[in-house]
């Protein structure tokens, strides 16, 4: 039997607690967690989920079961959300998995988080990748094919939860092209790039000066004035446009559709 599967088996049997770190844009990943909580814990397991942004990773507690769970962005993701792995503890043979939202493909973060854990003493027990809607590309008119991703992906996400209490999970084998898509992915020169060119701004005729998106923003990005300014630290999460009450919040000069899968105080 694969040792990093029966690690977390027996674990879990011994132990019962998992802390869930996560980091969600939209609302995707904390449904999709949710999920993953609600069964661990109606199996009789005490979960915890922690937001990765809210959370000093030194603090982080090896003697439990770690899951890390993010969006994919730029077949990877988040700067910060790597800079949060980066920056945990040694594992000591801590069991751990994974799950990521996406909307298409990654390519270039199972593999590279697998080998950075392993390096780190941590034991990859499992990785699941669940499609939900885009954050980015979502069009008026489809709120039903939306809601059909939803379940669907809850569905998966569900079934990946009795994959890790029987014992059957896995994390997938590393795949050459994997190394190029990460370094695209954590490259500073790309999100820098990006964040210049899709650089959000404001409507001064429709914001109502809540303050939600300064609250909401997991990097700090925005300051609230008089109306909200923008910083350079943006890492295009779509936190502030999707939650936005009045629409204020442009991309590139330009009103964009918006999409959330939750509302805003479930990720205040």
């Amino acid at each position: 039997m694969n040792p990093g599967i029966w690690g977390l088996k027996r674990f879990l049997i011994l132990k019962n607690n998992i802390d869930i770190y996560f980091f969600s844009g939209t609302g995707n990943t904390l449904l999709v967690a949710g999920k993953i909580s609600e069964k661990l814990s109606s199996a009789g397991y005490k979960v915890k989920l922690l937001p990765i942004e809210k959370t000093n990773p030194s603090e982080v507690n090896v003697g439990n079961t770690i899951g890390l769970a993010f969006p994919v962005a730029v077949q990877s993701t988040y700067p910060f959300v790597w800079d949060f792995i980066e920056n945990l503890p040694e594992g000591n043979g801590t069991e751990i998995f994974m799950f990521d939202t996406l909307a298409a493909f990654s390519g270039g973060i199972v593999g590279a988080l697998k080998t950075f854990l392993l390096k780190k003493k941590y034991i990859p027990v499992g990785a699941k990748e669940i499609k939900m809607p885009s954050n980015f590309l979502t069009v008026s008119g489809n709120s039903g094919k939306n809601r059909k991703k939803v379940a669907k992906g809850l569905q998966a996400a569900e079934k990946y939860a009795g994959e890790l209490i029987n014992g059957t999970a896995s994390w997938g084998r590393i795949p050459v092209l994997c190394k190029v898509l990460f370094l695209l992915g954590t490259s500073k020169s790309v999100w820098k790039s990006l964040s210049e060119k899709t650089g959000m701004s404001v409507s001064e005729d429709k914001c109502i000066k809540c303050g939600l998106c300064a609250r909401l923003c997991p990097v700090n990005n925005i300051e609230m004035k008089e109306y909200p300014v923008f910083s350079k630290k943006c890492q295009l999460c779509m936190r502030c446009i999707s939650f936005c009450p009045s629409k204020a919040i442009l991309k590139c000069g330009r009103e964009v559709k918006s999409y959330r899968a939750v509302e805003a105080p479930a990720l205040i």
